[in-house]
């Protein structure tokens, strides 16, 4: 992608796949990223977790399969953001680590398969009203309208904090489906402004200001000097979401 998309939607599909009883193969792919996660567990436990970087923004980001690794040993449970409870999410890839704690909840509920698809319109990163959704097994569960950082409809979601909490008012307040579904969506949403940014202009993480710092693994001090672009990685999938992890 040369200038940025602003244009159509931002997509996202997470897939999730119990490939055999003690395995959850989990899948997370976008204008952005496409990763992949292999969670291990003995019914009660994580075994093992396996992270893969197969198209990613950053040259570090492959890196951030290790500190995966401490989920190891946690209780499953279906909440979603119980690997935070586990790890430090900031040390971690943000999409790895979500990817993650999905498998982990899907592990916990015995489910066998289960899909997301985000969209967020271009219009979205602006001050006018504009809606996302999001589809779960091919169902519409969610439909936001928001209004600059807000959401302005359905009411039940008028009050959520949109930053600084958005994450934990779900967890405490929403059924654990509905938590998870609204938790995918507000994360669509934020990665979705990505996709009026001009991010193949930058050539290290660094460059991207003081503000970035610490957000993520790559984000660190000390990574964040040597992280390198990966230049022409980004996609647009606004017309062809069924190329999202096509592969």
């Amino acid at each position: 992608m040369g200038a940025p998309y602003r244009e159509g939607s931002y997509r996202r599909r997470i897939r999730l796949l119990a490939a055999e009883p003690s395995v959850v193969e989990a899948a997370l792919e976008d204008d952005f990223h496409h990763f992949e996660v292999t969670l291990h567990h003995d019914g009660a436990r994580v075994i093992g977790v396996e992270g893969r970087s197969v198209r990613w923004p950053w040259s570090t980001c492959p890196g951030a399969a290790e500190p995966l690794r401490a989920l190891e040993g946690m209780a499953l449970s279906p909440r979603c953001l119980a690997v935070g409870e586990r790890a430090d999410p900031r040390a971690n890839c943000t999409h790895m680590f979500d990817l993650a704690g999905l498998a982990v909840a899907h592990a916990a509920r015995g489910l066998e398969a289960r899909q997301y698809d985000a969209e967020v319109p271009f219009d979205a990163t602006g001050g006018d009203p504009a809606t996302v959704r999001l589809w779960r097994d091919g169902e519409l569960v969610l439909e936001w309208t928001l209004v600059g950082r807000g959401i302005a409809d359905p009411p039940g979601f008028a009050d959520a904090p949109w930053r600084g909490g958005f994450f934990r008012w779900a967890d405490a307040t929403l059924p654990v489906d509905g938590a998870e579904a609204a938790i995918v969506l507000r994360r669509s949403c934020e990665i979705g402004m990505g996709r009026g940014m001009d991010l193949d202009g930058y050539d290290k993480a660094s460059e991207l200001g003081p503000m970035m710092a610490g957000i993520c693994h790559t984000m660190q001090p000390g990574m964040m000097e040597v992280a390198v672009r990966s230049k022409g990685s980004i996609r647009d999938f606004s017309d062809d979401p069924d190329a999202l992890l096509a592969d």
